[in-house]
């Protein structure tokens, strides 16, 4: 498994502090970001899953705790739109350049508006996927938001 990737990359290029952690990572687990959590040792809180929505029909990448759910009334509300959807798996995959499974925030082909759960910024460390399946990129939460230019809202239900 390569630990360079373009999620790294763009984390290296922002010039802030992280690790790199590998990890088996599980195709056939119900949760990918419960299993990864598990595989490292973390509170699901600390372990946060990345998700390519759409509000209003434009892209948004959302970045939560892998034991929550995004509530698509509160991130349209947060992004200023009127409805929030999940986007489907082939357009999801083409925008941001990485498979379902190892979508990071950092590094993709076009970036977008992005929201992070606030809950996870209260936390010391936050891990976010590496940019392929079985790989998880360990940094602080404001380093998360800076580097991505992202917000911090109550997106969760």
């Amino acid at each position: 498994m390569s630990k360079s990737t373009p999620a790294t990359l763009a984390a290296q290029k922002a010039g802030i502090a992280f690790t790199v952690h590998a990890y088996d990572y599980d195709p056939e687990a119900e949760s990918i970001g419960l299993q990864a959590a598990e595989a490292l040792g973390e509170q699901p809180g600390r372990v946060l899953k990345t998700l390519m929505t759409e509000v209003d029909g434009k892209p948004v990448c959302v970045v939560l705790p892998s034991d929550r759910e995004v509530s698509m009334k509160k991130l349209a509300a947060a992004a200023g739109g009127k409805s929030a959807a999940m986007m489907r798996v082939p357009d999801a995959e083409r925008l941001t350049g990485y498979r379902v499974g190892g979508i990071s925030p950092f590094g993709q082909k076009k970036r977008v508006p992005t929201f992070v759960e606030a809950a996870a910024t209260s936390e010391t460390y936050v891990f976010v996927n590496g940019g392929q399946r079985g790989l998880q990129i360990r940094l602080a939460p404001a380093d998360l938001l800076a580097a991505l230019g992202a917000k911090a809202a109550v997106i969760a239900g």
